[in-house]
């Protein structure tokens, strides 16, 4: 038999990244526990807007768990309460009859509030354009195994790379820490022969770039890798560490 539950919402509202939020209550009733947590927001806002009510932004995008963009923060917890997940994919399935659910943007000083739910995340795109990339010659397609790759190293670069950068981790770290973030996209590189060529400007480039735009220092907490929705290690941070002391002693 499906399951059908009555939950009261606290939602925050905030209309821009300069003003005074706070959180509205709100009371939905027959909820199946088949609905996604994004399709339960949509029959919240159409119950808004029948109301004459502003609907509450939020931000998605693929709905299929691949692009990070439904970046929630759900009673305490990135993504909500299960585990390698994004928002879209959780479903009030997790949730009883009569949960009270409190659904916050990304808190970080970096993440400025768009508008409720919706935060520019324009942060970590900076810091890939600082160096989260590689230069290469153009021209003919070289042969698949013309350069030797280990197993055991692409491996840890795929996982590296699966990383959407939905800022869970940052979310979920008390010092507002984009290490994660960025030791997976230097790792990625890192581990792979194309990469090497830029690795020092690289790491020192992306660092820079972290720091400066106003993330916090990492302190080895690991509550980024437990929120984290595509399982990423911090062992990734410790070569984040290592690609930049090789670099800044090197120069």
């Amino acid at each position: 038999m499906e399951k059908i539950i009555n939950i009261t919402l606290k939602v925050w509202r905030q209309r821009g990244p300069k003003v005074q939020g706070n959180f509205e209550t709100h009371k939905l009733e027959g909820i199946s526990g088949g609905t996604s947590f994004l399709e339960m927001l949509d029959i919240l806002n159409e119950k808004l807007v029948s109301e004459g009510k502003e609907p509450v932004v939020f931000d998605h995008d693929c709905r299929e768990g691949i692009c990070g963009m439904c970046s929630l923060y759900i009673n305490g917890h990135p993504h909500g309460p299960d585990n390698l997940i994004t928002t879209c994919q959780l479903h009030m399935r997790h949730y009883n009859d009569g949960d009270t659910i409190t659904v916050e943007p990304w808190r970080s000083a970096a993440f400025p509030v768009v508008r409720d739910l919706m935060v520019d995340r324009y942060a970590f795109d900076k810091i890939i354009q600082a160096g989260g990339y590689v230069s290469v010659n153009t021209g003919g397609v070289p042969d698949a195994n013309s350069i030797l790759i280990s197993k055991t190293d692409a491996d840890e670069a795929m996982d590296a790379a699966s990383c959407i950068g939905c800022g869970a981790c940052v979310a979920a770290c008390k010092n507002g820490s984009a290490m994660l973030f960025v030791s997976a996209k230097v790792s990625q590189f890192a581990l792979l022969p194309q990469g090497r060529v830029e690795a020092k400007a690289r790491a020192k480039a992306m660092i820079s770039k972290m720091d400066e735009l106003g993330f916090g220092n990492c302190t080895n907490t690991r509550a980024c890798e437990l929120e984290c929705p595509k399982g990423v290690s911090i062992s990734n941070i410790a070569r984040l560490n290592r690609e930049f002391l090789t670099a800044k002693f090197s120069d």
